[in-house]
């Protein structure tokens, strides 16, 4: 795999103006892939494997939704801040993409069509859908490492193109990694319109393929932004094994709890 360190200095391009090194971006980008494949996280296996008993815990999902929804929230919001995209046809790219998300048929939108899955399997929610607004504001609500991931992407995304590109990259095998461990417990989870729609129509892998395009139009007429683009995409990529660290966490606890409560009941039982 072509590294970072490989290509971020300009003594090492192999032509003056970077150009070789900028054809590679979209290749070092998809290598993320393999460094930083959500799936690869114990969480989303970890949840396949709960006892129905505690993977329906109404309180469990909706705490799985508002970690999610709200890095999710973080990088929707992020996006109308993106830099470098001001000439009308780049303008015009950029707003198919955020259609894709926030202008869907008949009003609706990827957050709520989130929502909405995880009301269908009984999730307790811990935020109404219109309570993610400000990201400061949100970060009152969450962990350290999720508000961390919400923080990076308001200020990384106003800066470069990278973490928008990485976070496209990732973002299919994450969401088919969470379908998939929650289908186990509710199987028609995977078919709600927010992971259908997406698949069916490949928007995640459209908006990487995009995303990296866009990008490369970018770098080719102002080269020196290259290196930041490379470094904030990698900041953006290790925040997110972050998200899924905390929501493992959550996991475990529940399944903890759940365990010491069948040994209590299991004694009063005895007594």
């Amino acid at each position: 795999m072509t590294s970072l360190s490989s290509i971020r200095s300009k003594d090492r391009y192999p032509n003056e103006d970077g150009s070789d090194a900028i054809d590679m971006f979209p290749s070092v980008i998809r290598g993320f892939l393999k460094e930083y494949r959500p799936s690869r996280m114990p969480f989303f296996r970890r949840l396949a494997n709960l006892p129905f008993s505690v993977a329906s815990d109404p309180i469990l999902l909706g705490q799985i939704h508002l970690i999610y929804q709200s890095a999710m929230h973080a990088t929707r919001a992020a996006v109308y801040y993106l830099p470098h995209l001001n000439n009308p046809a780049l303008r015009k790219r950029k707003l198919r993409i955020l259609i894709d998300d926030d202008g869907l048929p008949k009003g609706d939108t990827h957050h709520y069509q989130l929502t909405q899955a995880f009301l269908n399997i009984g999730a307790k929610f811990l935020l109404k859908d219109e309570e993610f607004g400000d990201l400061e504001e949100l970060c009152g609500h969450l962990d350290a490492e999720t508000a961390r991931f919400v923080r990076l992407a308001q200020e990384l995304y106003g800066r470069s193109l990278g973490p928008w590109c990485a976070v496209e990259v990732l973002s299919v095998d994450w969401m088919r990694a969470l379908a998939e461990a929650i289908s186990v417990h509710f199987p028609e989870f995977i078919n709600e319109p927010y992971f259908r729609e997406c698949f069916s129509q490949r928007v995640e892998e459209r908006h990487a393929d995009e995303s990296l395009a866009v990008t490369q139009i970018v770098l080719k007429g102002r080269p020196e932004l290259l290196p930041e683009t490379l470094r904030d995409a990698r900041m953006i990529a290790a925040a997110l094994d972050g998200v899924w660290t905390h929501l493992d966490r959550i996991v475990r606890n529940t399944r903890r709890r759940s365990r010491t409560t069948v040994r209590s009941d299991a004694a009063k039982r005895v007594l």
